[in-house]
């Protein structure tokens, strides 16, 4: 079963930065897009970034300039850099793969954005 690790949520002022790492295992990696999304307090989860196996990525309209989605294929592992974080941005952020096994989630890791 593949395994998705999320790591490095927080608590943040507005304006800051904050790194989030997945580590994956049991998944021939760099086969597969992936994904970060987010879910909110009373809201649906919705995708943030996403990129494919060979680095093209893409953006919801709202992190848009703000966030950066990485991979390292070597390392099995698919970062999100934040910057100029919002009270907005609040929310926990779950790493995706889906393969013709299934639509795998980490655990997610809670981001907080507050002064």
């Amino acid at each position: 079963q593949v395994q998705l690790v999320e790591s490095g949520g927080g608590l943040v002022q507005p304006g800051g930065s904050l790194g989030l790492s997945c580590a994956a295992s049991r998944i021939i990696f760099s086969r597969y897009v992936m994904g970060w999304y987010r879910q909110a307090p009373g809201k649906q989860r919705e995708l943030v970034a996403a990129i494919t196996s060979g680095g093209d990525n893409n953006y919801a309209d709202s992190v848009k300039g703000r966030f950066t989605i990485s991979r390292d294929n070597a390392k099995n592992t698919v970062s999100l850099q934040m910057n100029s974080l919002k009270p907005e941005d609040t929310a926990v952020y779950y790493c995706n793969v889906r393969t013709s096994t299934g639509n795998y989630w980490g655990q997610g890791t809670r981001v907080t954005v507050s002064s």
